[in-house]
């Protein structure tokens, strides 16, 4: 898997959200593109920023074995996977505002360093690797760029 905490990585991510306008469509799922940006930054809002409640023991017990190995692995997301309920995203959003926090959120990524994030806990599922971190983050942009086709 790519390292997006490399900058040619975050170089070649940020060129492919670049790509993306307001009326670029879907390939398949439910979200708009405006949407589809909001989504993708939730994984940096749970790094971040402190506005997304954390789960409590028992589901975090759950999430760490019956979740985590599905999202910090190294084998891509199937088509229309389930979603979290914090990563539903109702209602419109401005593609621009969303589009500028996405590459900010994974530009302060990539300046952090995989250092920075090797054995953080991470919202959801305890203290992740290096590894763990980068394939988290760039298989869930990964994944949602080629929804968009770029």
């Amino acid at each position: 898997m790519k390292n997006i905490f490399e900058p040619a990585v975050t170089g070649e991510i940020t060129e492919r959200i670049n790509q993306l306008s307001p009326s670029t469509a879907q390939l398949w799922g439910k979200m708009n593109v405006a949407q589809m940006l909001a989504h993708c930054n939730v994984s940096y809002e749970l790094v971040y920023d402190d506005i997304h409640p954390k789960p409590g023991p028992f589901t975090r017990f759950l999430l760490k074995t019956l979740v985590k190995n599905k999202v910090v692995n190294e084998k891509p997301y199937p088509k229309n996977n389930q979603t979290a309920p914090q990563f539903i995203i109702k209602g419109e959003k401005d593609f621009e505002k969303e589009k500028s926090r996405l590459i900010a959120y994974i530009n302060k990524t990539q300046q952090l360093g995989e250092s920075h994030f090797d054995g953080k806990a991470s919202h959801s599922f305890g203290a992740l690797t290096k590894t763990e971190w980068n394939n988290m983050f760039y298989k869930h942009l990964d994944h949602h760029l080629n929804q968009f086709g770029v």
